[in-house]
């Protein structure tokens, strides 16, 4: 039959492609982490607000973070290694940038995913495509070698957050309201 070969190539295709947030996120995603995507302006403009407070040097790198125009994630690969730092924008303390560590994005037939590997805090998790500059991250975050549980485990492990692409080498993520420590970590990445 001629449609078994086509049905193959197409479900070959769509394996390869990052997962598209149309409706797969939002079958995973929990009400907890809708809000805190639902808020995320909100909750960015007053971490940011907080982070002005911070020392001026690690302002000026948060500044020309931030300043960096963003770019299409379409036609480009992410996986491989990465160097990648936390960054937690008001809370406890109005600014803390952390050294870098490292992390790896992999394609598993369905998407891209991510593991920081190194350091004591880790995240592991799955991206979902929501605009041409602009996809879902949904994780769970880990303390030294503890095993990361599965998404959707609780509010003290589940991360949610949008990523953004800055250029060829370089993207970050935007993880609104943290359960602990912040009220915005962002983590960047760079190679």
């Amino acid at each position: 039959m001629m449609l078994r070969p086509l049905f193959a190539v197409i479900g070959l295709l769509c394996c390869t492609l990052p997962a598209i947030a149309d409706g797969a996120v939002q079958k995973l995603i929990t009400p907890a982490d809708k809000v805190r995507l639902d808020k995320y302006g909100e909750t960015r403009k007053a971490a940011l607000a907080e982070a002005k407070a911070g020392d001026p040097a690690e302002v000026k790198q948060l500044d020309a973070l931030l300043a960096k125009p963003l770019v299409s994630f379409s036609n480009k690969d992410l996986t491989g290694n990465w160097q990648c730092r936390t960054i937690k924008a008001g809370g406890l303390s109005p600014l803390v940038i952390y050294g870098w560590f490292k992390c790896k994005v992999t394609d598993d037939g369905s998407g891209w995913r991510l593991e920081k590997i190194s350091g004591s805090q880790r995240t592991q998790g799955r991206f979902f495509d929501d605009s041409e500059k602009r996809a879902i991250y949904l994780g769970s975050g880990s303390v030294n070698n503890d095993r990361a549980k599965p998404y959707g485990s609780g509010p003290q492990s589940d991360q949610v957050g949008y990523a953004f692409r800055t250029g060829a080498k370089e993207w970050r993520i935007e993880l609104p309201a943290p359960y602990y420590e912040s009220k915005l970590d962002i983590i960047e990445f760079k190679r």
